[in-house]
């Protein structure tokens, strides 16, 4: 591995940080724990902790040693000072005096010496940093050196491996035990470069930055230098179906499997993030996965976020995805079954009782495939695909050089149920439709734009959809998702981007079938090319669009809702607006339509009817030929309703969110128009 330090970075850290008020030390921290925290062979997802032992001045304007820790929630790659809570250093360091130290007393003395109440907790591994003499002290969960120490006889591997420059130290459980246990191996060896935590990772230390972060870099050199000396070949492949069905076919079965069914129609939903590669595969794809994958985690870290091991599924064979359904099926309720049994076998024996958390897999291997990570956000999702992947790489090196060995089921036990480590995930009130997937056609234009806003705002992960992927790229720009090219009038390319949507997210729960635009012509006299042209988009593409999406939701087994813009044309046509109206019209009964044939699925259909709205359906040169028509001018006209107020395309999107929500409600039609009698409905 080689280091990244660079004296001009260095001291760039250095200028920025010391004139925004920090001093030196802690400017150094900061570069040196993004080196550490930007290598995903080292760290991952708010991983490791880093400190440094220095001088700031308090209240009172005394100065004060302190340590500067890594603190909870802060992630090394792009920590800044704020994420390194200073602690009074010497009451810490007197702890070390303690026999016994339990974690509530740990964290009240930690907090208890901030010098700013309001910082973040220091990390649980405050102790150990304390503990040790060395200025600026790193800690990893490097791949290489896991890969070293993650085997049955693991202590004798990383002698041979690091000799006396590391000191050797078991697994430990992080807390006050394990900070104490450290320093006495510690002052056995005082001039090793650090410290091996058996089956947890590695800590390096040194006078300045520099020195903590290069030793660092050396010891997983070493490691890795060791992983391809004697390598043997690994995971003979098992054998697979001669078609795998895809990813499309296969994301929406399991995203159905890691819901909950909360009754009455509601459902805790979870979102997929799919990886795949040549080491994925290799590795999914082996004969004895079941062996090496159901082992454990490869640092117990990794515990709170993807559980003890993943779900392991059969191959999904083409063709034949009833099989697998049922098969995936029996897989989910099992693992669902064990971790239950895996509660009860462990619970008895906390201090205080435990409430079991959910139990649903957080990553599935899937041979011929790859892999899923499961959350309850794109971002969760992906930290387990992230997670999943590095244990895949770490696995593999560590069957590679003898067996893959982690720590015991009690140990990642106490991990997962700690109060201090769940403590890093957070907690807090989820959106009205968080975990759910909305896709919007014509999400480009201002309807669209506004809709992804609005249902981006009560949690929903948006997926945009436009003929124009820039324009559709726009539409997500600030809210997250994803944009992809889509021509509602190709049936392929429907379902090209529905695809897309389920190796992204997993599938998708709202559609808001929005994409359309308006013809015009005296239909007497209309070309019939036009009128055939208006019913492709503003006919056959909502029922393309509606066909694709109801595949999905009915092989996700949640229900879901369709919500097409229909528009006044529908109920109440203008003249020498056929072309667009007619089309409209049979829109309005395909919403019907598909609320009496799948309702029992629990798929909702409902439309928003809506009218004049500004650079909507309606571009600003149709509005001016209409008020010039009428003799007022285009505010008058757009503002020409029973509340005499213009509608907004954001009163349009708002009418979607209403409807998406709206779970006893189907087969409904929202105007949106300001008041016009003639259109209005029951």
């Amino acid at each position: 591995m080689d280091s990244r330090w660079s004296d001009t970075e260095a001291q760039q850290y250095i200028a920025r940080y010391v004139d925004a008020g920090e001093n030196s030390d802690v400017a150094l921290r900061v570069y040196t724990s993004r080196l550490l925290g930007g290598n995903p062979r080292l760290v991952l997802h708010g991983g490791g902790n880093t400190s440094v032992k220095t001088v700031q001045t308090d209240l009172l304007g005394d100065s004060v040693d302190v340590l500067c820790v890594k603190g909870s929630g802060w992630d090394l790659g792009d920590i800044e000072p704020a994420g390194l809570p200073a602690v009074r250093l010497a009451p810490l360091q007197r702890l070390e005096a303690l026999n016994s130290l339990s974690d509530e007393d740990m964290v009240n003395v930690q907090r208890g010496n901030l010098l700013d109440s309001t910082a973040p907790n220091p990390s649980v591994e405050t102790l150990l940093h304390a503990f040790l003499p060395h200025k600026f002290i790193d800690h990893t969960h490097s791949t290489a050196i896991l890969s070293v120490s993650d085997q049955p006889d693991g202590e004798v591997i990383c002698a041979e491996v690091f000799g006396d420059t590391m000191g050797s130290v078991p697994y430990i459980m992080p807390g006050f035990a394990l900070a104490k246990s450290a320093a006495q191996i510690y002052r056995q060896s005082p001039d090793v470069d650090g410290l091996i935590l058996h089956k947890h990772g590695v800590f390096t230390f040194g006078d300045s930055a520099q020195e903590a972060y290069e030793r660092m870099i050396d010891a997983v050199t070493l490691a890795e230098q060791r992983l391809q000396a004697g390598r043997k070949s690994v995971f003979v492949s098992t054998a697979l179906p001669q078609s795998v069905a895809s990813v499309a076919d296969v994301a929406p079965v399991l995203r159905g499997l890691a819901a909950s069914d909360l009754g009455a129609g509601q459902w805790r939903r979870m979102v997929l993030d799919f990886r795949a590669n040549s080491a994925i595969l290799n590795y999914v794809n082996g004969e004895a996965v079941s062996r090496y994958s159901q082992i454990g985690v490869v640092t117990p870290d990794h515990n709170i976020r993807i559980k003890n091991m993943p779900v392991l599924l059969p191959a999904p064979e083409a063709g034949r995805l009833d099989a697998f359904c049922e098969a995936a099926r029996a897989a989910f309720d099992a693992f669902q079954e064990n971790y239950r049994a895996y509660f009860e076998r462990h619970n008895p024996r906390q201090k205080m009782p435990k409430t079991m958390l959910d139990p649903m897999p957080r990553v599935a291997l899937l041979p011929g495939l790859g892999l899923f990570g499961i959350g309850d956000s794109p971002k969760t999702a992906a930290i387990a695909a992230d997670l999943a992947e590095n244990n895949v790489e770490t696995i593999t090196d560590a069957e590679a050089i003898g067996t893959y060995e982690c720590v015991s089921e009690g140990d990642l036990f106490d991990i997962e149920y700690w109060s201090l480590e769940q403590a890093k995930l957070g907690k807090g009130t989820e959106k009205p439709l968080a975990r759910q997937v909305v896709a919007i056609t014509g999400a480009g234009g201002a309807i669209g734009a506004a809709t992804a806003r609005a249902f981006a705002n009560e949690g929903a992960t948006v997926v945009a959809l436009d003929v124009d992927r820039t324009a559709a790229q726009s539409a997500i720009a600030g809210i997250g998702g994803a944009a992809f090219a889509c021509d509602v009038t190709d049936a392929a390319c429907v379902e090209a981007a529905f695809a897309e949507t389920c190796a992204w997210f997993g599938g998708v729960d709202i559609v808001v079938s929005n994409a359309g635009a308006a013809w015009s012509g005296r239909i007497g006299d209309v070309d019939d090319t036009i009128l055939r042209q208006s019913f492709e988009l503003n006919f056959f593409a909502h029922q393309t669009v509606a066909q694709a999406a109801v595949r999905i939701m009915q092989a996700q087994g949640t229900g879901g809702a369709l919500l097409f813009n229909t528009s006044k044309q529908a109920v109440n046509p203008g003249p020498d607006f056929g072309p667009y109206g007619l089309p409209k019209a049979a829109t309005l009964s395909l919403v019907r339509q598909y609320a009496i044939d799948h309702g029992a699925e629990g798929i909702r259909a409902n439309a928003v009817n809506a009218d004049r709205i500004r650079s909507g359906l309606l571009d600003d040169n149709m509005i001016a030929a209409r008020a010039e028509a009428r003799g007022v001018n285009e505010a008058d006209y757009m503002a020409g309703n029973l509340l005499h107020r213009e509608v907004r395309a954001k009163d349009v999107a708002d009418a979607f969110v209403y409807l998406a929500k709206a779970e006893r409600t189907t087969a409904a039609v929202i105007t949106v128009d300001g008041g016009n009698i003639a259109a209005a409905l029951r």
